[in-house]
C-alpha cells in the first residue's frame, strides 16, 4: 500500500480539503480495482484527516510555522511520521475489513505484517525518488 506516500509527500500548508478530497478519489480508485468497497477510501480519508495530528505529535508545533517543510526534519521525525501514518491507516482498514473484535489477534498480526511490508517498500521509493544533498 504504498500511495500512502502520498500523503506523506503532501505539502503541509496546502489547502486540507483539497488534501481530504484528493485522498478520498484516490482511495476510492484504488478501491475500484481491488474490489474493497470503499475500505481504501476510508482510510485514507482517516490519515488525511489525522494528518495534522500525527504532524502535531512527531514535529511539534514546528510545522505549524509557514518555514517548515519535511526535508528539514531529521530523518528519525520522518520516519516516525511515515510510520504513524502508515499504521493508522492500517488499523482503520484491517479492522474495517475483519469488523470483528473476536478477532482482535488476527487483526493485530494484518496491522504488523503488512505494516512492515509497506514500510519497508515505501522508504525504498522514497529514497529512490529523494533529492540527493551533497
Amino acid at each position: 500500500m504504498v500511495y500512502i506516500l502520498f500523503l506523506y509527500w503532501y505539502p503541509v500548508k496546502e489547502n486540507r480539503a483539497l488534501l481530504i478530497g484528493l485522498s478520498f478519489l484516490l482511495g476510492l480508485s484504488i478501491d475500484f480495482f481491488s474490489d474493497t468497497m470503499a475500505l481504501h477510501a476510508a482510510s485514507t480519508v482517516t490519515i488525511a484527516y489525522l494528518r495534522p495530528t500525527i504532524m502535531r505529535f512527531v514535529f511539534g508545533v514546528n510545522f505549524e510555522f509557514q518555514s517548515f517543510r519535511l526535508g528539514n526534519s531529521t530523518r528519525v521525525q520522518q520516519f516516525a511520521f511515515l510510520t504513524l501514518l502508515i499504521v493508522v491507516h492500517h488499523a482503520f482498514f484491517f479492522t474495517l475489513e475483519i469488523f470483528s473484535f473476536g478477532n482482535m489477534l488476527l487483526i493485530i498480526k494484518k496491522i504488523v505484517a503488512n505494516a512492515l511490508a509497506t514500510l519497508v517498500l515505501c522508504l525504498l521509493f522514497s529514497s529512490l525518488f529523494s533529492v540527493r544533498k551533497e
